[in-house]
């Protein structure tokens, strides 16, 4: 149940956001967000301002519809508007429209996390299926975007498969993001690293070297990675995500848009409901009877 109004704000927005932009990446952390604000403002200002917008659009409509205070200060209501503010910011042309396009976007984001929240359980958990929602919406009706090409580099192609996490191609943006999940979580970010190496080999083994050097092999990845390391799971469980987030790219490579963070969601999801499932069939796992 909630109020529709102001009240119970978050004692330090600043911290909310910039956890908003470090829950992006499943982690909670305000260097580690002010890292990836970093990233974004040096790399790609342009798109600063729909980050930002996005991600106060999030929290604002969160707090006028009441959601819980902890999850707002915890950022879990701005990091899909800080995603679809980038991406509107990326991919349509400037006008009088845009700003209040991705505060709508930003604010629906909040709604869309909030009932995914309460109706997902454990099983179907929200990460960034609201982003994708609203994101292929938009890619609908903007114009494809010119190929990019980008000269073979390892090391570039590892940084930019953690920047496009934030549909950044800069390497720097790569390195800003590492820095500010090493600070949060040295653990999970090296596992981050592991994910966006493994995507870009997986890539060029498939013959998709300009994909591998872009680092859009990677970032599914690198978030699958995320995903299961965090809590410091067991080093097969985080590779089994990898794999599986890999598999499922050429899938949504398909699609007449980009599948954005899809392979990334559907992967956990399946991880999820893969242990559910093996729980269920152990034994040891039942409930025992009352006596």
């Amino acid at each position: 149940m909630y109020t529709k109004n102001f009240v119970n704000p978050c004692p330090d927005w600043a911290t909310a956001l910039l956890n908003g932009f470090s829950q992006v990446l499943l982690l909670r952390n305000p260097l580690c967000g002010l890292c990836c604000l970093l990233a974004i403002l040096l790399t790609a200002p342009a798109l600063v301002g729909g980050a930002l917008l996005g991600a106060l659009a999030g929290l604002l409509t969160a707090q006028r519809r009441g959601y819980d205070r902890a999850d707002r200060q915890a950022g879990l209501y701005c990091y899909n508007g800080v995603l679809i503010g980038i991406l509107i910011s990326a991919v349509l042309p400037w006008s009088a429209i845009l700003p209040p396009l991705i505060i709508a976007a930003g604010g629906l984001s909040s709604m869309l996390t909030h009932q995914w929240r309460k109706r997902g359980g454990k099983l179907l958990v929200a990460y960034t299926a609201p982003f994708v929602l609203l994101g292929w919406a938009v890619l609908v009706v903007a114009e494809p975007a010119a190929a990019v090409y980008v000269e073979a580099d390892p090391l570039y192609a590892l940084l930019r498969g953690v920047g496009q996490i934030f549909v950044l191609d800069k390497p720097m943006a790569g390195l800003l993001i590492v820095i500010g999940m090493y600070f949060a979580n040295p653990y999970a970010a090296t596992w981050a690293v592991i994910g966006s190496m493994i995507g870009g080999g997986v890539a060029l083994l498939a013959g998709e070297g300009q994909a591998a050097w872009m680092g859009l092999y990677g970032f599914n990845a690198a978030l699958a990675a995320l995903a299961f390391s965090r809590q410091g799971e067991r080093p097969w469980v985080t590779l089994l995500a990898i794999a599986i987030a890999l598999l499922l790219q050429p899938l949504f490579n398909q699609m007449p848009v980009a599948g954005l963070t899809a392979p990334f969601v559907v992967a956990c999801w399946l991880m999820h409901l893969g242990t559910h499932s093996a729980q269920l069939g152990n034994p040891r796992n039942a409930p025992h009877s009352s006596k």
